[in-house]
């Protein structure tokens, strides 16, 4: 594990998957809205010519080791004073039938999307508890509230996150810790890209008619997402505008689950 500082005493966001798609688009925002941010990644060069680029901390971690989630949390308290903010966005898509899905890429989608953001909220809370005031967003996906064939691993994780959203939510009110999913569509990310390429071996289509026949059939809004339509939305939920609003999953889903 490595840490590259660039201290500030404001208050100190740690971005799980922060440098890269969806998470850098969050990383850079909250860094132009004077937030200092923890950019945890598994890619240590790009994640520290990243963080670098911006301004911000980057700590390279493996979320799948349990050690690592609280390595983590000690490290951003070490080198930037607290945890204010947790923003659970690292992930990954493996797309595979149920039977032939690989056990051990199950178990590691569950643990970086499930187990992982327990973990990190787990070893964050006292000390948002300390300072009552707190914020947790978890990136869940539009599949926290339907389901997609061959895609059993990333379903089950984001419905679980759904429920520890819920459940975290009901004990930090009495802290001032609110705790919120954001369950985006389709955003263009390299992920989306993966995904397409794999859509397309597994049902014999091309990329063009994966977009159109899949990722966005049940989209009124027919195009993707772009990330800083998400960064946005995690730049208000940690804003004081939003201190009432916990528990809830939102949606940015071009009116997929509208339906």
């Amino acid at each position: 594990m490595s840490v590259t500082n660039n201290y500030s005493a404001k208050r100190v966001a740690v971005v799980t998957g922060g440098a890269n798609g969806i998470g850098a688009a969050i990383s850079k925002t909250l860094v132009v809205q004077d937030y200092q941010v923890m950019i945890a990644d598994r890619d240590a060069d790009t994640g520290k010519a990243f963080a670098d680029s911006i301004n911000a901390t980057f700590f390279q971690v493996d979320l799948s080791e349990k050690s690592a989630c609280k390595e983590l949390i000690e490290a951003t308290v070490d080198q930037l004073g607290s945890v204010d903010i947790l923003v659970n966005n690292a992930g990954f898509q493996h797309i595979s039938p149920l039977v032939e899905f690989p056990e051990d890429v199950w178990n590691n989608m569950m643990n970086v999307m499930l187990n992982a953001p327990f973990l990190l909220t787990k070893y964050a809370w006292p000390h948002m508890q300390k300072n009552q005031w707190g914020r947790i967003i978890n990136m869940a996906s539009i599949h926290s509230l339907v389901a997609s064939a061959n895609k059993s691993a990333y379903v089950t994780a984001k419905h679980g996150l759904i429920g520890l959203t819920k459940a975290a939510a009901l004990e930090g009110g009495a802290n001032g810790i609110t705790v919120n999913a954001i369950s985006p569509a389709s955003v263009r990310s390299a992920l989306v890209e993966k995904q397409l390429a794999a859509q397309a071996k597994a049902n014999n289509i091309s990329e063009n008619e994966v977009l159109e026949q899949i990722l966005l059939k049940n989209s009124s809004v027919k195009r993707l997402i772009e990330p800083q339509e998400v960064a946005d939305l995690v730049l208000m939920l940690c804003s004081e505008n939003s201190k009432s609003i916990t528990g809830s999953n939102l949606t940015i889903d071009g009116g997929w689950t509208a339906q």
